[in-house]
């Protein structure tokens, strides 16, 4: 929002932000939205391969899941730290940075032949997904005004990033069936390619003009806390919930977290200034969205077994029956900015929310044979709908109010509550099913049940703590 004189001393008057992008700007937002859709489909898009790169690798059994944890903690653990140093040297530089790791790191993939060079790239691409992923959200809302555009910027970006986890899964069987496991990797090269030569042309550098000091303990702090909290839950979907290696290191990085927090209170130049943490628009507004990717992202795992260990279908035909959630999240982006303009973002949480929960809890009725895949996509696709207005309305609420220097700050910490939410979903539904003392079905029931509640429970805490807009 700008301000402007009218003429007369002391009279001003609020310019209203544009509502119509013009060619440039769209050329920015398509180089942007491309970067996050790929970096969504990396979360997902070895899942269905897993087992064919552990038999041409020499992984273990019980190593291949670390495939998929190394970028996980990778990409979660240091996305806030990023996220802060795109602040301070620049958002462009630390994008162009990443999607340059990324692509050379998904080549190295592409043409692992050992164990240990797969587990290099995956956590180089972790990295590059940490880097690129708040410095590219920081872009998109600076070069944004609050309003319409970015409303709708945000949604579009919501969106594509819930179809890209989706697609990876579709993209992963389609490759591994079709042609290889490599081009799971190899399919990020032209794009990062095509990102790193069009956006230095489209984007501009965005950095505060005095350059603060990096808070090296604060840093230090919260990385170490998130990858001993991401690996403490990682390890409770392998190990339960009450053994050392799960209880360690979630001790650990509470006691961490705890401290980060004490410590910013006490620098000069803290990683995440204290008043941005106070926000009810930051703390409410990442609550739902840590809420949001748990649940959704753990239900396509939910679901996943039960069309393969229930139903019996193939990996590929599981894959492909989620393109109907796919469908439900990009209409569900689509309106996410209509309903935001028209009734606020408390709103979009809390009616997405809701539409998600009850949606969520008719897949309790699933049988045992096919005749009840009806339900299964009907169900996804309203609450992928349901799922999207949550999500974009977090990325406006916990990205609003602020100036554009604390864009990098707000940013990471979505992105930061975004990669913790899709890592730690499926472990804790897989302890829940784990935990039923019945079939399978009635395990995947029971995690049904819990997955609609922590949905109702994040709906609830929006409405009663966010103010309405």
């Amino acid at each position: 929002m700008t301000t402007v004189g009218t003429g007369a001393p002391g009279a001003a008057r609020q310019l209203a932000p544009p509502s119509r992008m013009d060619g440039r700007t769209r050329l920015v937002l398509v180089v942007l939205l491309v970067a996050q859709f790929m970096l969504a489909v990396d979360f997902s898009i070895l899942n269905v391969a897993l087992p064919v790169i552990g038999e041409g690798l020499g992984f273990s059994l019980g190593g291949l899941q670390w495939i998929a944890t190394a970028f996980a903690l990778a990409a979660a653990g240091f996305t806030l730290l990023f996220g802060r140093i795109a602040d301070l040297v620049g958002r462009r530089r630390i994008f162009l940075g990443g999607m340059a790791l990324l692509g050379i790191a998904s080549l190295a993939g592409g043409l692992a032949v050992s164990p240990g060079m797969l587990m290099v790239a995956r956590v180089a691409q972790g990295l590059a997904t940490a880097a690129v992923t708040p410095a590219g959200l920081s872009l998109l809302t600076t070069s944004f005004p609050e309003g319409p555009l970015r409303d709708k910027a945000l949604g579009l970006n919501g969106a594509l990033m819930s179809a890209g986890f989706t697609t990876g899964a579709i993209l992963g069987g389609v490759l591994t069936d079709l042609l290889s496991w490599r081009w799971a990797f190899f399919i990020n090269v032209p794009v990062a390619l095509a990102v790193v030569v069009a956006a230095p042309a489209l984007l501009k550098e965005s950095r505060p003009r005095e350059r603060p000091r990096l808070d090296v303990p604060g840093a230090l702090a919260v990385t170490g806390g998130l990858l001993a909290l991401v690996y403490g839950m990682t390890a409770a979907g392998d190990h339960g919930w009450s053994g050392p290696r799960t209880l360690v290191p979630l001790a650990v990085g509470a006691v961490l977290l705890t401290g980060f927090y004490f410590l910013e209170k006490r620098s000069a130049a803290p990683l995440v200034p204290i008043r941005v943490l106070r926000r009810r628009t930051v703390v409410w507004g990442n609550a739902a969205g840590l809420i949001a990717f748990v649940t959704e992202t753990s239900l396509v795992f939910l679901m996943t077994l039960y069309l393969q260990q229930v139903l019996g279908f193939s990996p590929l035909a599981a894959g492909l029956s989620f393109g109907v959630l796919g469908a439900g999240t990009v209409l569900g982006g689509v309106l996410a900015p209509r309903v935001i303009g028209r009734y606020g973002s408390r709103a979009a949480l809390v009616a997405g929310g809701l539409l998600q929960a009850v949606a969520t809890a008719s897949l309790f009725a699933l049988g045992d044979d096919r005749g009840w895949l009806a339900l299964l996509l009907a169900g996804t696709f309203a609450g992928g709908v349901g799922n999207m207005l949550v999500i974009v309305g977090f990325m406006v609420t916990a990205t609003s109010g602020l100036p554009d220097a604390e864009q990098g700050t707000a940013t990471g910490l979505a992105t930061m509550t975004q990669q913790v939410g899709i890592t730690l979903g499926t472990p804790v539904m897989s302890a829940v099913v784990v935990s039923s003392s019945g079939a399978l079905l009635d395990g995947i029931g029971l995690a049904v049940l819990v997955n609609a509640g922590l949905v109702v429970a994040g709906a609830l805490l929006s409405g009663l703590f966010l103010r309405r807009t």
